[in-house]
């Protein structure tokens, strides 16, 4: 049986399809494939078994082990997440995720564990390491209620 191996370095595109993939300075629209390997690529949707993107940019990346390394992904949806260096404001992990100096908006994991990384959002079963959030579960509470407060009152007064 052969692998599918796909070694591109340097252009532009459209759907990427390949057991193995490695893609080095070039712009892609979608990626999907088992193991998927990008270096300073751009990307619209990544879809892997295994994704490893080094300052790399995408807008949604799926798949079940998620590497970023000193990269931007908009949307970060995996079984296991690794973050290094990087930014992410949406990332939703179904089993743990690391996070190691980044930026992260809102991180969903079941196990989190992190150092020196800021986020806006953080939520999980358990969380370890250096971490300053924004937000922790009182004051989002708080923040829900007072926007539950303000958008029935205007109900109220639109009604008359």
């Amino acid at each position: 049986m052969e692998k599918d191996v796909l070694d591109i370095e340097g252009g532009n595109l459209d759907i990427v399809e390949a057991e193995f993939a490695n893609i080095r300075q070039s712009t892609v629209r979608a990626v999907e494939g088992g193991h998927i390997e990008l270096q300073q690529v751009a990307a619209l949707s990544i879809d892997g078994d295994r994704i490893e993107v080094t300052q790399g940019a995408a807008v949604l990346m799926k798949g079940e082990s998620l590497t970023l390394n000193q990269s931007v992904s908009m949307i970060a949806a995996g079984t296991t997440s690794n973050i290094n260096f990087s930014c992410t404001p949406v990332t939703v992990s179904a089993e743990g995720a690391t996070v190691n100096r980044s930026a992260v908006g809102v991180l969903l994991a079941n196990e989190i564990r992190a150092e020196n990384s800021a986020s806006i959002l953080m939520i999980g079963r358990t969380v370890q390491g250096n971490i300053t959030t924004l937000l922790d579960w009182r004051s989002a509470a708080a923040i829900g209620a007072v926007a539950g407060g303000i958008f029935g009152l205007f109900t109220l007064f639109r009604r008359r």
